[in-house]
Formats: structure tokens, sequence, C-alpha cells
């Protein structure tokens, strides 16, 4: 839906089971990208805490977008293992909270997100190249803000944003981790994909499919 004025909460449902498809899709490399860096496990924890969304959601869907994204964020928080559940379950928990009501303005979806990036730094501590998710979303975060300053419609500042995350996810390649478990291995965690900044940039690439028309 380009340039929309207002984003209702039936297409922050379609964002999230875009996402849950896409997961599926890619679960098997976010995995091998977590084999090479971590405990090899992050592809399988997304598809089984997405899984649990889609399940959710099947069951009813609430009624607004906090509500929504509380759902979310709490099913991964108790579904998802290691540190992506309380990540992710952290970002929708705070999108949620910034959210407001039952439709949201381009810009009222951008404060949610940023508030949810927010809320996965301070929940994890991390800073930009440290090699985690804050990697990929806030290239996005700024890269959306940008374009929304600069008058664009909704639709073209998510594709800039998906563009951002996942130049930002390819940037992590080179990094050594200074987070999580990638940490441990110091100089040998550089030449990697972080798997955390991948599925990140999926979200984001998944928003801007959304609402693409």
């Amino acid at each position: 839906m380009s340039g929309a004025e207002e984003i209702t909460t039936g297409e922050l449902v379609a964002w999230l089971r875009r996402f849950a498809a896409a997961v599926e899709e890619v679960k098997d490399e976010l995995t091998r990208l977590d084999s090479a860096i971590g405990d090899a496990d992050h592809g399988t924890n997304m598809s089984r805490g997405m899984t649990a969304v889609v399940a959710k959601l099947d069951a009813g869907e609430p009624a607004d977008a906090p509500a929504l994204m509380r759902a979310v964020g709490m099913t991964l928080i108790s579904k998802v293992g290691g540190a992506g559940g309380p990540l992710y379950g952290t970002f929708f928990l705070q999108f949620g909270s910034a959210a407001g009501g039952d439709t949201l303005t381009p810009q009222g979806w951008l404060g949610a997100f940023e508030a949810g990036v927010a809320g996965v730094q301070a929940r994890g501590k991390a800073e930009p190249q440290d090699k985690t998710m804050v990697d990929a979303l806030l290239p996005a975060a700024a890269a959306m803000r940008a374009a929304i300053g600069e008058g664009a419609a909704f639709a073209d500042a998510l594709a800039a944003a998906a563009d951002a995350a996942e130049d930002g996810m390819r940037a992590t390649i080179p990094l050594v981790a200074r987070k999580g478990r990638a940490s441990y291995l110091g100089e040998r965690s550089a030449g990697h994909q972080d798997p955390g900044a991948t599925s990140s940039a999926l979200l984001v690439r998944c928003a801007a499919q959304t609402w693409a028309g």
C-alpha cells in the first residue's frame, strides 16, 4: 500500500504472517549462520516462535496494535530459547507500547519501530558494530526516518529501510563480535554474517513487502 496514511492492525497482522512464512523458508540458512558463531539454533528457535505466533493469530486476532504486539512479544519470550526470544519479545512489546491505538500513521509506525529498536539495545546492551541485531535495525530506523523526513511515501520509506538493514547485515561479516556467544570466539568470529542481523533484516524486508501494494 504505497503512500499509506493509515496503517491498520490487520496490516500489522499481515506483516507478522509474512515474516513467519519467510522465517520458515530460511530457517536452515539462519541455523547455518548460527552454527558458525553461535549455538546453531537461531533458525529452529525463530521457526518455533513464529509458528506459535501464527497459531495465536489463527485462534483470534487482537483488536488493536498494542494488544497484537503484546501477544506476539509474550509468545516469542515464552517459545524462543537463547537470546533471540527475549530480544525479539522486547522489540514487539516496546513496539506495541508505542503504537497507541488500532491504527498508525507512517510517523507513528516509525516511532513504534524506533521504540522496539531501543528496547533491543537496552535489553542486549548492544551498540553498533557489536555484530548483533542492532547492526541491521539501527540503519533501518535511520533510513526510514530520513525518507519520511524527505516526504517519501510509506512504502518507499520501508523499502529504503529494508535496503539499509540488509547493508547493515552484510557489514557484520568482517566484524569481531563484542556481544553474545559469538564474542567468545574473539577474532575467529570475523568472516561470518551475524544470524540475528540476518533475521532482523528479513523482518524489515517483510514490512517493505507487506506495504508495497
